[in-house]
């Protein structure tokens, strides 16, 4: 079993007013090299979790940062003209709690960032402050 210390928020980066669905992404993946899916879990507009890699497996996500990381992706971080933002609707906010919930009991020592507070990461990815929405939502375990 891996060792895992982190939980990485990611977007997919696309706009707010069109798709990108599980099959979109994974196209999108193995178009860059990838034998799968980068993320471990990608939840689309509409709330639904879909399982990528498995978790027994590193990720393709977080450079550097694969190997004791689980990724998590939701659909959109652009707003309709490109410009990062905030586009989770409410059933992405309530699913990616409850997964995180969930995760959180299997990895008690992971700490749950965005893409972008990693080091080195130039970018704004997953378009939302992680440790305000956490706190905001009073998200303990």
């Amino acid at each position: 079993m891996r060792s895992i210390n982190l939980i990485v928020i990611h977007c997919s980066a696309t706009r707010a007013d069109r798709s990108f669905t599980f099959e979109d992404l994974e196209a999108c993946h193995k178009a860059r090299g990838f034998h799968s899916v980068g993320y471990h879990y990608y939840i689309t507009r509409d709330g639904i979790l879909y399982p990528g890699r498995p978790e027994s497996q590193p990720g393709a996500h977080a450079r550097r940062y694969n190997a004791h990381s689980i990724g998590i992706c939701y659909e959109g971080g652009l707003d309709s003209s490109g410009r990062p933002a905030d586009t989770r609707t409410e059933a992405q906010k309530a699913t990616m709690r409850e997964l995180l919930v969930s995760l959180c009991v299997d990895y008690p020592d992971a700490e749950i960032i965005g893409h972008r507070d990693l080091p080195w990461v130039r970018k704004a990815c997953p378009c939302f402050d992680v440790r305000k929405w956490l706190k905001d939502i009073r998200f303990s375990i």
